[in-house]
This record gives C-alpha cells, sequence and structure tokens, in this order.
C-alpha cells in the first residue's frame, strides 16, 4: 500500500498524533492542560509540514482514498487541505520560483526589495488558499478535489467546535492556523533574496544540518528538490551529491546559528533590502 517503505514510520507518528488529539478532544476538560499540550506540540506539528509537503509531490499512498485520509490528518495539523500545495506549491512556486512577478511564494515586493520574514510569513499564508485556488483554475480537475476535501475539513473542524468549543479551538483550530503560519515562515529561507533568475543552481539556499533533515525529511537539501521535484524525499541526499559542486557556497547552512544568521530569528520584525 505504501509506495515507499520508508514512510511507514513518519506516517504512523502522525496519525498517532491524530489520534492523541480526537483522545483528548473527548478527554480533558482543563483548557491550561490543552493549552500546555498545544505548546509542547508546535515543534513537532510544525515538522509535519514539511511531510505534508513531501506527500503533495509525491503521493504517500497507492489508494486515493488513504492519500486522501493522510490528508485529512495533515489538514488537522497544518491547516493545508488535500491538493493546497499541490496547486500553490507544486503546480505554482516550482514552476514560477525563479519569476517573483509569478511566484506563489513570492518574496519580493514589486520594487525590487525583499520582503522581510513576518511580511512574507503573513502575506504567504493569508494567500495561500486564494493564490491556490487561482492556479487551480487551470487544473479543474484537481482544483474540484481539493475544493470537495476543503469543505469535509471545514464541516468537520465546525462540528468539533459546536460539540465542544473550548477543545475543538485548541486541538484543532488554533494548531491549523499555527501550522499554516509556520508552513509559511518555514519557506522563506528557502529563497530570499536570491535575485538570480535563470541558474537553478543559485537559487534555493540547503541546509545541511542532519537534526533539521531527520525531523523535515530531507528538505534542506533544497536545490536538489527543485532540480527534481518528483523525486521522493529519501533519495534527495544522493542527488545533492551529485550536484553539490555546482552550488556556490554561501548558499550552504548547516547549524541553527547559520539560520539565525541569515536573518530567520534574529531579524524577524525587520526587512532587508
Amino acid at each position: 500500500m505504501f509506495r515507499y517503505s520508508v514512510d511507514r514510520i513518519p506516517v504512523l507518528l502522525i496519525f498517532s498524533i491524530t489520534v492523541l488529539d480526537f483522545v483528548l478532544y473527548f478527554t480533558i476538560e482543563n483548557p491550561w492542560i490543552l493549552l500546555a499540550y498545544f505548546v509542547l506540540m508546535l515543534i513537532p506539528k510544525g515538522s509535519i509540514c514539511s511531510w505534508n509537503h513531501h506527500h503533495q509531490h509525491r503521493m504517500t499512498f497507492s489508494s486515493d482514498w488513504m492519500n486522501r485520509l493522510l490528508e485529512l490528518s495533515y489538514a488537522l495539523h497544518t491547516g493545508v487541505t488535500t491538493h493546497l500545495w499541490l496547486l500553490h506549491h507544486v503546480l505554482g512556486h516550482h514552476r514560477h520560483y525563479l519569476d517573483q512577478t509569478r511566484d506563489e511564494s513570492r518574496w519580493m515586493h514589486k520594487d525590487g526589495t525583499k520582503m522581510g520574514p513576518l511580511e512574507y510569513t503573513l502575506e504567504v499564508a493569508f494567500t495561500a488558499y486564494s493564490r491556490g485556488f487561482k492556479v487551480g483554475l487551470k487544473y479543474p480537475r484537481i482544483l474540484r478535489v481539493h475544493l470537495l476535501f476543503t469543505a469535509i475539513t471545514l464541516v468537520l473542524v465546525t462540528t468539533l467546535v459546536i460539540y465542544q468549543p473550548m477543545q475543538g479551538l485548541l486541538l484543532f483550530v488554533l494548531p491549523m492556523i499555527t501550522g499554516l503560519l509556520i508552513t509559511a515562515w518555514a519557506t522563506y529561507d528557502h529563497h530570499a533574496g536570491l535575485y538570480e533568475t535563470e541558474d537553478h543552481f543559485k537559487a534555493s539556499y540547503n541546509n545541511l544540518n542532519p537534526i533539521f533533515n531527520f525531523m523535515t525529511g530531507n528538505l534542506g537539501y533544497h536545490t536538489a528538490h527543485h532540480m527534481k521535484q518528483g523525486m521522493h524525499w529519501s533519495k534527495l541526499p544522493s542527488l545533492h551529491d551529485q550536484i553539490k559542486d555546482q552550488i556556490p557556497e554561501n548558499l550552504y547552512f548547516s547549524s541553527v546559528w547559520d539560520m539565525m544568521a541569515n536573518n530567520r530569528v534574529l531579524r524577524l520584525l525587520g526587512t532587508s533590502q
């Protein structure tokens, strides 16, 4: 059923977190416990955003209904419903990322200056569904599936909130909003500030930190990912080894300190040119 057996453990963990969310929904009435759980799960659920990304590039299961079930689980954690990233990211960003006038995850202002991380995060998150819908007009079959399962997710979450408002908000609504923001924020350092519009080897930052790549499914090998976006995440390190000498040294960082120097954290509220 799995197209790649290496996906079994990540999917098991993700489904387990979904089950845990529902167990807490039906058993916990203390808002402080649920709030503490929300904070505790920020990093694990933030990592789920990367696995949702991988799934949109290459479906995890050979069965459509299993893929839809997994996507529902992803949606409850990340705020990204079925096929949204397929439209916005796969059919949008990956085709347009070298052109900042068209990129669905564009980091550049119309005057050519670079957005700051906060501005970028809010813009990409708040326009995710509208930009995905715009791309979807060119792919009506995919758009129909997206709209159907977005509606199903909305009905499910609304029902959960109506039945138990506090649990619904803290276990589902708030994590979904936060997950969408984290998804957008995490993509800022993939390309922001790289004005090269022709050379794929100069258009992405790469994070070789092993902990980061363990948690995100090798998302740090970002140049390789853009070279062959349909390649399974487990194969990205081998592709990176083939092309690494063609990537400029300044497009690598390998630790949290490198990421901070690249202005994600220390300059979160600032803008840069």
